[in-house]
């Protein structure tokens, strides 16, 4: 074995001389060299391996623990470009030695052209679909398909180098594969002089893999809607598992791209505050020899670098955390990050990630949130909406959940044991940092997790009980409560959350599951950022006459207008509303509007034809053509939604509407503008769902009866409706899908996208837009879905139709001051809100006695009492208010 290198090396020059080859890219050469003496998951920033779980680096080999189809190890730095040329790849490999059971089907070498559908390196490293060449577990090379009459190779397979090469022969390439012993013997061969071109420009992977090889086809297939992903037979099973090392590439078509390692520091989000910064690094699964903390520096205005924090790792969410008071918010500042790891040459290398934490834009006069839902792999990693967001520069980013979903990046999902679930987890989890890094990176992020993100289909939190044991599917989550251990979940949060403001109370739940329910003042903009599902009672424990399953009922006489509506049926629950009536009356740090961001919205804004039990059928609906709309959809009662339970989702309202809040959320696939009601219609906020940034459950809003009240010429399913559990709700846009003759139709057919949301300071209006994911926003907006941009006022998000008048205040001595309206017989806050100048004109929805406090909480307020509201605007009094 000590002479193994320099043996390989001679075979090596022997072996390019022989077939003619040589390298005329000297610098474009790959070597790999890992750090002996350490044992960790994580192989190095060069690599990304599928899945993640499965490999590990072991004393200077990279090696596959666990067998199943299509493990692979992927070369991030270097690719083969399209040009022609020469290339050389060579490997030293062996049969780990877990047990002496003879070897099941499988095979163990390299795949050559690894192309995903979307041209980017991320894409082909996670999807990409190459040509297989290497030696099968009973002992024969071969090149894109088997061939028995190959000599074949003895067991055991201690150590043996693989070797391959491939040379233009007219317009195919000619490509051969050779076994050496460890002492340089040659063990068989192996060429074929017919590979396309096709399958000589991508990247480079080792792999590990069980299961019968399929005969690659001659061309490069076409990755479509039909064989996403191109990957079959990728589930964990078998015996085959092996070790790599001294991996070499080589050749004139090898292409070097340093700037695509990835790792070990390997993305940061952060939220601004009241003068905190907090801040989330991400890290990948160290080894007990790596650096175990991450400093924060920021730069000086001399230019230097200053360190002003250190944060340790956390062992299970690979996370570090800053939270950083007194932060000066009035100039961008640039931060970077450092990091140690034990690197080739058992040496501790130096690692940097770079970011600015911008300054708070006070002095800007439209505020914008970018707005996310559903991040699904299916376009990943998503650069045109990388580069539709770049374009729209916004001040805040809101991703409202399913960050991930449990199919990310192939592989299905691992659930147990815990080591193995929570790396499952972050795989899927480093593929929303590896595609927006560059936009989370240098500005505040808002991240909430969402039924996917905690490995469920659909989430009851129930007040973070576990669900019952031996129950699985929707057994165990239709009876409430997390499946997933409550230290897992609480990983899950760390990553996502822990970087949002301090939480308003934060007492765990059940099991000791952590909660994160705050709010966020940025720029005058006070965020409530809620919980939807951690508090929501199970509807199935509640309402077992409707014979419950994934959240809707099986009983066809089951009414859920009439009986789902049961005492003890929680939405928010009351920790979330007290945080909710306290936040609505809070107007100090300059506030002057007020939004609230959860996982989706108050109401169930969704059709499915009349004779369909269950959304199941979604998947399934055919995409309607422009035109075209379905003659039988009636609304649906998917107690998934928070249209249910119909008292909390209303207290939920009344607390938003106090403070004239906008609501914005996602979860529910389907883009959507629309006014709550409570007693009426339009006497609660607006509400904006995103859209989908991918979308495998097209959700459509296609009611048979036309709306009321709709404005001329618009759409059939707009105007005002009830909901399947009888809420009043008022739509205005929807982004149903529709088919669009793109590709891929998966993508772009299912009304994907993104929202954009617009605070006016000036004019307290609010404009929301829905983008597609195919539009281009730097030409035009016809990019947006029909019905979008949608232009309110904030005093529209309650009392913008009532018809009832208080007196017209008109201030003195006194700018934008906040005004409070309560009900003289309940004592109630109707609403508050900071005015925009110094008069404001107070409406209310009821008859009754009012009194007004005019000023600045907390500080001198004036009070005028005994106001009766009078139904005419011309018959109002004017009050002037003064002496501030």
């Amino acid at each position: 074995m000590k002479n193994l290198p320099n043996c390989c090396l001679i075979l090596s020059t022997i072996f390019m001389i022989f077939t003619g080859c040589r390298s005329k890219s000297i610098n474009n050469r790959y070597q790999s060299a890992l750090p002996r003496n350490i044992q960790r998951t994580w192989i190095g920033p060069e690599f990304w391996t599928n899945p993640l779980q499965d490999w590990q680096l072991n004393n200077g080999r990279i090696e596959c623990i666990t067998s199943g189809g299509d493990r692979s190890v992927f070369l991030l730095t270097h690719e083969l470009s399209s040009e022609p040329g020469t290339l050389e790849m060579s490997v030293t490999l062996g049969r780990l030695k877990t047990n002496q059971e003879e070897l099941l089907a499988g095979w163990v070498g390299f795949k050559i052209g690894v192309r995903g559908q979307f041209d980017d390196y991320r894409d082909d490293a996670v999807r990409g679909v190459g040509l297989p060449l290497g030696m099968t577990t009973d002992g024969l090379l071969f090149i894109g398909r088997v061939d028995s009459s190959v000599k074949r190779i003895e067991p055991p397979y201690d150590t043996i180098r693989l070797m391959m090469s491939a040379i233009p022969s007219g317009d195919k390439y000619r490509v051969k594969l050779s076994a050496y012993s460890k002492d340089g013997r040659i063990l068989s061969q192996i060429g074929r002089s017919d590979i396309n071109s096709d399958w000589l420009s991508g990247g480079v992977s080792l792999v590990c893999s069980h299961g019968k090889i399929q005969p690659t086809p001659e061309t490069r297939p076409v990755i479509d809607d039909g064989n996403w992903g191109f990957r079959r037979g990728t589930t964990r099973g078998g015996n085959v598992r092996f070790w790599f090392t001294d991996w070499k590439v080589s050749g004139t078509k090898v292409r070097a791209y340093p700037d695509r390692a990835f790792g070990p520091i390997l993305f940061a989000q952060y939220t601004l505050s009241k003068g905190v910064m907090k801040m989330t690094v991400q890290m990948v699964p160290i080894g007990s020899k790596d650096g175990n903390s991450v400093r924060l520096q920021i730069k000086k205005t001399s230019g230097g670098w200053k360190t002003i924090a250190e944060s340790p790792i956390d062992s299970m969410s690979r996370t570090a955390s800053f939270r950083i008071e007194d932060w000066e918010t009035d100039h961008n500042i640039p931060y970077r990050l450092i990091y140690y790891l034990y690197s080739a040459g058992d040496r501790m290398k130096l690692y940097t990630f770079k970011g600015i934490i911008r300054k708070e834009p006070w002095d800007k006069e439209e505020i914008v949130v970018a707005a996310f839902t559903g991040n699904n792999d299916l376009g990943f990693p998503n650069n045109d909406i990388v580069r539709q967001i770049k374009y729209h520069n916004p001040d805040i980013l809101f991703f409202s959940g399913d960050q991930i979903y449990e199919g990310v990046g192939g592989f299905g999902v691992q659930r147990k044991p815990v080591d193995k679930a929570t790396l499952d987890y972050l795989r899927k989890w480093y593929l929303y940092g590896w595609a927006y890094c560059d936009l989370i990176k240098d500005r505040p992020t808002i991240t909430i997790p969402d039924d996917h993100d905690v490995f469920h289909g659909n989430l009851w939190g129930a007040g973070g009980k576990p669900t019952p044991p031996g129950l699985s599917g929707y057994k165990a989550q239709d009876c409430g409560g997390y499946r997933m251990p409550p230290e897992w979940v609480n990983m899950v949060q760390r990553t996502q959350t822990s970087h949002l403001p301090d939480p308003y109370d934060p007492t765990p739940v059940e099991q000791g599951i952590g909660v994160y329910y705050c709010e966020m003042n940025y720029a005058g903009i006070s965020f409530a950022i809620l919980e939807d599902r951690k508090f929501k009672s199970a509807p199935k424990i509640l309402l077992p006459q409707a014979k419950i399953r994934n959240g809707w009922a099986q009983n066809r006489s089951f009414n859920a207008k009439k009986e789902a509506d049961v005492k003890g049926a929680v939405l928010l629950g009351e920790r979330q509303l007290e945080f909710l009536r306290h936040w609505a009356v809070d107007w100090s740090n300059k506030t002057w509007m007020k939004v609230a961001l959860s996982q989706t919205i108050f109401s169930n804004v969704a059709t499915l034809p009349e004779e369909a039990k269950s959304g199941d059928i979604i998947p399934r609906l055919r995409i309607l053509k422009e035109g075209e709309y379905p003659p039988d959809d009636v609304p649906v009662s998917d107690m998934d939604s928070n249209g249910w339970p119909q008292s909390g989702r209303n207290r939920a309202i009344k607390e938003l509407r106090r403070c004239f809040a906008l609501h914005i959320a996602g979860d529910q696939h389907l883009g959507s503008t629309i006014q709550y009601g409570i007693r009426q219609w339009h006497d609660g906020s607006f509400a904006f769902c995103v859209p989908a940034i991918s979308n495998v459950w097209p959700r459509r809003w296609c009611p048979k009866s036309p709306g009321r009240n709709r404005a001329p010429g618009s759409p059939h399913y707009t105007g005002d409706f009830e909901d399947g559990f009888g809420n009043k709700i008022s739509v205005y846009a929807v982004s149903n899908p529709v088919f669009t003759g793109l590709k891929p139709s998966r993508l772009y057919d299912r009304a994907t996208g993104y929202g954009i949301i617009r605070f006016n300071r000036k004019t307290r209006k609010i404009t929301i837009e829905c983008w597609r994911r195919q539009a281009d926003p730097s030409r035009s907006d016809s990019g947006q879905y029909p019905g979008w941009p949608i232009t309110i006022k904030q005093i529209d998000n309650y009392i913008g139709s009532a018809k009832l008048f208080l007196p017209l205040i008109e201030v003195k001595n006194m700018t934008d001051p906040v005004i409070q309206v309560i009900d003289e017989s309940s004592g109630e806050i109707v609403y508050s809100i900071r005015i925009n100048g110094t008069r404001f004109q107070p409406k209310v929805f009821e008859k009754g006695s009012y009194k007004i406090r005019v000023g600045e909480p907390g500080k001198t307020m004036k009070q005028i009492s005994k106001l009766i509201p009078v139904t005419s605007r011309e018959a109002v009094r004017r009050i002037v208010v003064d002496d501030f």
